[in-house]
């Protein structure tokens, strides 16, 4: 390809987002009335208009082209819009919401089980899984070896997993 298209070429494309860059989001905008949307059709048009080299462009028929680009891609995505909108019941599925109440009931059981860990145990497994402390951070903290508190945490998670997925059962607090 020779250079000297080319170099026209992007002259106009830097010329044209150097003096009509601004006044191209402002149509944009007006069109879509969201400044990123906006943003995303000029720089669509401005790929859309420039992607391979065109000879013979001038500044004003340059603009006049990625006028019309960013008009057709705003109708585009209105079209891909409405049309995902006439069928998104189709695509999308039901949520189902989990009570609340299940989850203060669980935080409920899983306070009352903590309770009935040892007091070293508990602290272990606060430290590890809420504070998210190491084990040799652990060990420092409480002034006890490491393999300790390996041992306490096996021991904690034992217990509160047995607990925790045991049917229903009664606690006493």
């Amino acid at each position: 390809m020779a250079d000297a298209p080319r170099a026209a070429w992007e002259a106009v494309l830097a010329t044209l987002v150097a003096e009509r860059g601004d006044a191209l989001a402002r149509y944009a905008y007006v069109l879509c009335g969201d400044r990123d949307e906006a943003a995303d059709l000029v720089q669509s048009a401005l790929v859309a208009t420039f992607g391979r080299v065109r000879n013979g462009f001038e500044i004003d028929r340059a603009e006049a082209y990625v006028r019309r680009a960013i008009a057709s891609a705003h109708i585009d995505r209105g079209r891909k819009a409405s049309r995902w909108r006439s069928t998104a019941h189709l695509h999308l599925a039901e949520q189902s919401i989990e009570s609340p109440s299940a989850r203060v009931d669980q935080r409920i059981d899983l306070r009352a089980e903590l309770g009935s860990l040892s007091p070293r145990e508990r602290a272990c497994v606060v430290l590890r899984y809420y504070g998210d402390h190491k084990v040799d951070d652990i060990a420092a903290d409480l002034g006890i070896s490491a393999g300790a508190v390996k041992r306490y945490l096996s021991d904690g998670l034992a217990k509160l997993a047995r607990a925790l997925t045991e049917p229903a059962r009664e606690h006493h607090v």
